[in-house]
């Protein structure tokens, strides 16, 4: 297995670990177990943009290009102010 199948596997696995954490985190009513995976999803959480940016350095990764500002407004706009 090579680098970048290392990388991209680690990722959709961190990713997929993040979604467990928010279901598990939202689901967890004792204060102390909540708080503890609040712990670990904060640090996979870090861990995922730090794999996340070596996979950047090294070519792995090019993220989409960043949004004009009007589409940003556009979709802001309609998040807060939905149509029923």
């Amino acid at each position: 297995m090579n680098d970048k199948d290392m990388l991209n596997d680690y990722l959709a696995m961190t990713k997929g670990s993040l979604t467990t954490y928010a279901n598990v985190i939202a689901e967890t009513s004792n204060s102390q177990l909540r708080s503890a995976f609040q712990q670990l999803r904060d640090q996979d959480e870090q861990r995922q943009y730090q794999i996340a940016q070596t996979a950047q350095q090294k070519g792995y990764y090019k993220p989409a290009a960043p949004a004009a500002p009007n589409d940003i407004q556009q979709v802001k706009s309609e998040l807060m102010n939905p149509m029923m």
